[in-house]
């Protein structure tokens, strides 16, 4: 191991590990804030719990498995580290073999954006307006702005990606996901009124205006404490105390927590 004592990276294990979990997490929580949008049709709750917990961790891990298994393997067969799939593939000899990673490599970028990065951006866009955007034109929409946005830049720098990219926005998924779970759980006890949702002024969702002041509060609240370190990482000549560089390899958690005990103080007493 590289952090083993007189390694390249000696002592360096908490530095890499803990923007690398963060990362994880924050690259996961867009599908786990969108699951409802897959779970809304299941047959009960059973049902989306089984599918979740068969679904996601269990063949996560074996994917993760067959990562790591195949870039370990380049560098036995390749004499170095390979992480890229296309860059192995690449250097798969024959015309058969090619072709057939090419293919899954191709069905499995279709079925992995389908699933997690437009059903849930187009039903965003039904719900803005439902009368002139069905799903099907708010996939094509979700579909040019992805191509507008390049996320092939994201993918042009592995330090960019990560530390940039990835935690710079699971700051921001953090404090929305502890935000509905302090809600749902904490301040409704997992009761919902499912006819006020539909409602307008006179729903008790309602708010002020139909915001939730006291959420996008503590969403900031939340974000805060790790906007200077991602201002040091995006601009690295923006210099910052180190406390503020450990709070934003943690971003997600840090989010996550101070936003649930905001929101929590924010609510009246009855």
């Amino acid at each position: 191991s590289q952090f083993a004592p007189g390694g390249p990276k000696e002592g360096q294990f908490l530095k890499v590990f803990l923007p690398s979990v963060t990362a994880n997490v924050g690259f996961w929580s867009t599908l786990s804030l969108n699951i409802p949008d897959f779970t809304r049709y299941a047959k009960s709750q059973k049902a989306q719990l089984t599918g979740q917990a068969i679904g996601l961790p269990v063949f996560m891990a074996l994917f993760s498995f067959l990562g790591v298994a195949v870039t370990s393997a380049t560098t036995v067969i390749f004499g170095e580290v390979i992480s890229d799939p296309v860059a192995v593939v690449s250097r798969i000899q024959g015309v058969a073999p090619t072709i057939l990673s090419l293919i899954g490599l191709m069905l499995a970028t279709i079925s992995t954006n389908i699933a997690a990065n437009v059903v849930a951006p187009a039903n965003a866009l039904v719900n803005l307006a439902p009368r002139e955007i069905s799903f099907t034109k708010g996939a094509f929409i979700t579909a040019i702005l992805g191509i507008i946005t390049q996320p092939w830049r994201l993918l042009s720098s592995t330090e960019g990606y990560i530390f940039t990219w990835l935690i710079g926005y699971s700051a921001l998924l953090g404090p929305i996901a502890g935000i509905i779970i302090a809600d749902y759980f904490l301040i409704r006890d997992r009761t919902l009124d499912v006819d006020a949702l539909y409602q307008s002024k006179d729903g008790g969702y309602w708010y002020s205006n139909g915001y939730n002041g006291k959420a996008f509060l503590a969403m900031v609240v939340g974000v805060l404490p790790s906007l200077p370190g991602f201002l040091n990482v995006a601009l690295p000549n923006f210099a910052v105390p180190k406390i503020f560089q450990t709070l934003y390899s943690c971003a997600w958690f840090v989010g996550f927590g101070i936003s649930i005990v905001a929101y929590c103080l924010l609510q009246d007493k009855n």
